[in-house]
């Protein structure tokens, strides 16, 4: 909804201040993955929307295998942000070259116009809405002499922000959310090992004194 309320409100290039200088919503679009990475010419773009689908057809079976594991609850929350947001990113591709007229700097785009949407099915371009140029310099004199940077740079949308939040959260989980993948796991020791280690446990002082 968000993602449509842009595009038909906004024109290309269009900036919004949301926080001063640190937050705009900034409306631009792109070919390609998170944070207007792109795989050049009509090929890749379907290949690259190709690759989404299976990816969210993988997801989703191994989140029902997950689910059927009882796995931890935050790795079923993290894929399915994953999923979410490369549905989201789908939608986008599939669908929004058909729906659409072209945005350009000058207005915003029509949906359903009556001579048709600026491109093919599964080659539409990526909604992207949200820019945080947070911190603004320049490089140092012998790094890129008179350069300025800007972080943080990218412009994405709320399915990347999914994604990122996603693996971010698998990477600093990962021993409690994959501890499924372990032949141990969560197994809680029998009876018979805790008694097995309470008699290690009694006998040990006895073996060290007799090896004096």
């Amino acid at each position: 909804m968000l993602k449509i309320l842009v595009k038909t409100n906004m024109t290309l290039y269009q900036q919004i201040p949301l926080l001063g200088n640190w937050a705009f919503i900034h409306f631009v679009e792109n070919n390609g993955m998170a944070f207007g990475l792109n795989l050049p010419g009509s090929t890749g773009k379907i290949i690259l929307t190709l690759f989404r689908i299976g990816a969210v057809v993988a997801i989703g079976f191994y989140l029902r295998h997950l689910i059927r594991l009882k796995a931890h609850p935050g790795l079923i929350v993290s894929l399915s942000m994953i999923m979410a947001g490369a549905l989201g990113n789908i939608i986008d591709s599939v669908f929004y070259g058909v729906i659409f007229d072209s945005s350009s700097p000058v207005r915003a785009a029509r949906i359903f116009p009556p001579e048709g949407g600026y491109a093919p099915l599964l080659q539409g371009k990526v909604v992207d809405m949200f820019y945080f140029p947070i911190v603004r310099g320049n490089y140092p004199d012998w790094i890129r002499e008179g350069t300025g940077f800007i972080f943080f740079r990218p412009v994405f949308n709320l399915a990347d922000a999914s994604i990122t939040v996603a693996v971010a959260m698998i990477l600093f989980n990962q021993k409690r959310f994959f501890r499924h993948l372990s032949p141990e796991g969560d197994r809680k020791p029998s009876r018979e090992e805790d008694e097995a280690a309470d008699d290690l446990l009694e006998t040990e002082p006895e073996q060290t004194g007799s090896a004096g």
